[in-house]
């Protein structure tokens, strides 16, 4: 029997999805599969409606070795694992004559923990462990929460935090799951047989498609310490994120209340001398950390050099003294033991970091409302890290709605360690950039306007010039407006001032939950949704309700931002060009994702705002325009508004003969 080819297991794969098959698409496997035969590198722009997960799918599907696929939102984790992989596995069967296997694996924490369900959460002021289900009150919603976790592990399959509907908060959760760090060991525990991570790791090694999270792929490289199978072929989806979630899972932090929690821990567990000592290195760093005042430590003042080398060297004292004692009065030992030594160890890795001082950390105080002063440690740059780690020993594909920034690839390129495109280096991968367009017709379907006349937004005040103008779009456009901020700040201003002045409902962040926002926001063409960073990039409201998408100003990083402006003046001193390497690059990835908002159907028509004149004024504006989608562009506010006025008036037309039908 003759192999079947690209086009025809894309054919029956798109089909079974109830698709259409899309050039872009098409060119897009065409090549995955070229990249994954000689083992190169691809990073590929593929625009929303290209149906990109299919044109990896397939051909990696295809060649029929193992493949990871890694994503950064729950919602594409998902839709892979309960739709596109089953629908297309099923597709290609009669075709590749075999059924691939697929599986979804997480970080430890994500599954439901047995052992810690039936046996109790280690006790920080007692010794052994409590039931936390006789602690909650039945009628509190923790109370509740549990209690339904636990009728919950009795009927789930997987375990999978996820998979738990309707979910349970953070505080919830972590009463019935552990880290890595905390786990017993599957040899060790009693419910090891049983546990849902080691079966999720089993179904993994089995499987020739592993779904994961850019967190868990992260954490593979950089701990050394394998998670996920071995695998031919690395799949990063989403990867316009990737730097920010490996930069999150390398960054440590260190607070006060860490602190005294692992000496609550270890205390009961060691001699008196060594609780001793790691109680007088809390206190010393407790009282440090009441006088932190936010912002960057380029070197570290010399009573915090201090404190964490105390902090150190207690912590290494108890974990010594850990390994050694027991005590048979205390309830479960061995889990009570193994929490203690994951948070003593968690704090003496980090003093440890921030005392032996690298040129390649940056070092900042962040000041929290809530929880208090925090130091943290993160890596000034992740790129050469993801250059030596991912790109070893397999084929990558990274691919995204947003890589091309600038007009090409090397911006992104650079961030993940590599040479300029279609150049050969020593260190780096050879690897090329593919974009397969969009099945939008862009210059048709939406209009860019810069707001010119605008006053340059200043770093403090109001923007009251900006208010009126956002005010006269909204009601040009009958509502049907999404809101993106550079600040919370701004959202919240902007809603307050503007449900003063329009009929419009203004729906705002932070006031329901997302889901619930912007279910609101597509059920009612009238209504606007004001939000900051998660809006960007999260929000699928084709149609009507969404028709105008305005951006407040530029979201460069703010100027303090500690880590964003130590890698701008490395890469000044490295004689670079550190605004645009990091601020400009940060701001057209965002603005890339947040114009994307608005077309995500063939039938969508509307306006992307952006409310700050240094986008039409300024010698960076060509870059940041570069890297939007190819609207028509216009500076002409009367225009806007009449644009704004005719779209508006054909959808309401639309919903007024729909109502008549359904009359």
């Amino acid at each position: 029997m003759t192999k079947p080819s690209l086009p025809e297991l894309l054919h029956a794969a798109v089909t079974a999805v109830g698709g259409t098959e899309r050039p872009g698409q098409v060119s897009m496997a065409e090549t995955v599969a070229e990249v994954i035969d000689d083992g190169s590198h691809l990073l590929v722009q593929a625009g929303t409606g290209t149906g990109k997960s299919l044109g990896y799918l397939v051909p990696a599907l295809a060649h029929g070795e193992r493949v990871v696929v890694a994503t950064a939102t729950l919602a594409l984790q998902r839709q892979l694992a309960e739709r596109d992989l089953p629908r297309t596995v099923e597709a290609l069967h009669p075709l590749l004559r075999r059924r691939p296997q697929f599986a979804m694996l997480k970080g430890r924490s994500n599954y439901l923990c047995l052992h810690r369900l039936h046996e109790g959460v280690p006790q920080e002021e007692e010794e052994g462990l409590f039931d936390q289900f006789e602690a909650a009150a039945p009628t509190s919603k923790l109370g509740q929460d549990l209690l339904r976790m636990r009728d919950w592990a009795d009927e789930t399959e997987t375990g999978d935090r996820d998979d738990l509907a309707p979910g349970v908060s953070d505080r919830a959760w972590s009463q019935v799951s552990v880290s890595s760090r905390e786990c017993l060991g599957a040899s060790k525990c009693a419910y090891g047989a049983e546990c849902f991570a080691e079966a999720a790791r089993e179904r993994a090694k089995l499987a020739e498609v592993v779904v994961t999270n850019h967190a868990l792929l992260a954490i593979d490289a950089i701990e050394g310490a394998p998670v996920l199978p071995q695998h031919e072929v690395l799949i990063v989806d989403e990867a316009h994120e990737l730097v920010s979630r490996v930069t999150g899972v390398a960054t440590g932090e260190l607070t006060p209340g860490q602190v005294t929690r692992a000496v609550r821990r270890a205390a009961k567990l060691v001699n008196e001398k060594a609780a001793d000592q790691l109680q007088t290195a809390s206190e010393g760093f407790e009282r440090l950390m009441e006088l932190a005042l936010p912002g960057r430590l380029e070197e570290i003042p010399e009573d915090l050099g201090y404190a964490l080398m105390a902090l150190r060297d207690a912590a290494r004292t108890v974990i010594t003294a850990l390994g050694s004692t027991r005590d048979k009065s205390v309830q479960d030992e061995d889990a009570v033991r193994k929490q203690a030594l994951a948070s003593v160890e968690s704090i003496h890795d980090v003093a440890e970091r921030i005392t032996n001082g690298s040129e390649y950390d940056v070092v900042w105080y962040e000041r929290h409302e809530r929880f208090g002063a925090s130091l943290r440690v993160a890596p000034m740059s992740v790129s050469g890290l993801l250059c030596e780690k991912l790109f070893a020993d397999r084929s990558v594909i990274l691919t995204s709605a947003t890589l091309k920034l600038g007009g090409d690839f090397n911006g992104v390129g650079a961030s993940l360690g590599l040479a300029p495109e279609g150049t050969a280096s020593e260190d780096a991968p050879v690897w090329k950039g593919l974009d397969v367009g969009s099945p939008f017709d862009y210059g048709k379907q939406g209009i860019l306007y810069v707001a010119k006349h605008l006053a340059r937004p200043g770093r403090e005040g109001t923007r009251s010039d900006m208010l009126d103008e956002l005010a006269e779009l909204i009601e040009a456009a009958g509502g049907r407006t999404l809101g993106l901020f550079s600040s919370m700040r701004a959202a919240q201003s902007a809603a307050e001032e503007l449900r003063g002045r329009l009929d419009t409902p203004i729906l705002l962040q932070g006031e329901e939950t997302l889901g619930e926002l912007i279910k609101s926001f597509a059920a009612d063409p009238q209504t606007c949704l004001f939000g900051t960073l998660s809006l960007w990039q999260g929000v699928d409201v084709p149609g009507a309700s969404c028709q105008l998408v305005i951006m407040d100003k530029i979201p460069f990083p703010r100027p303090d931002d500690p880590l964003m402006s130590a890698r701008q003046k490395a890469v000044d001193e490295a004689g670079g060009n550190g605004f645009m390497a990091v601020a400009a690059t940060h701001a057209a990835l965002l603005m890339a994702q947040g114009a994307g908002r608005l077309v995500r159907a063939s039938g969508d028509r509307g306006v992307v705002a952006v409310l700050d004149p240094r986008l039409a004024t300024a010698r960076y504006g060509t870059y940041l325009r570069a890297s939007l989608p190819d609207f028509w562009y216009t500076t002409d506010r009367n225009q806007v508004r009449r644009s704004l006025a005719a779209i508006d008036a054909v959808a309401k037309a639309a919903d007024e003969a729909k109502a008549g039908d359904e009359a």
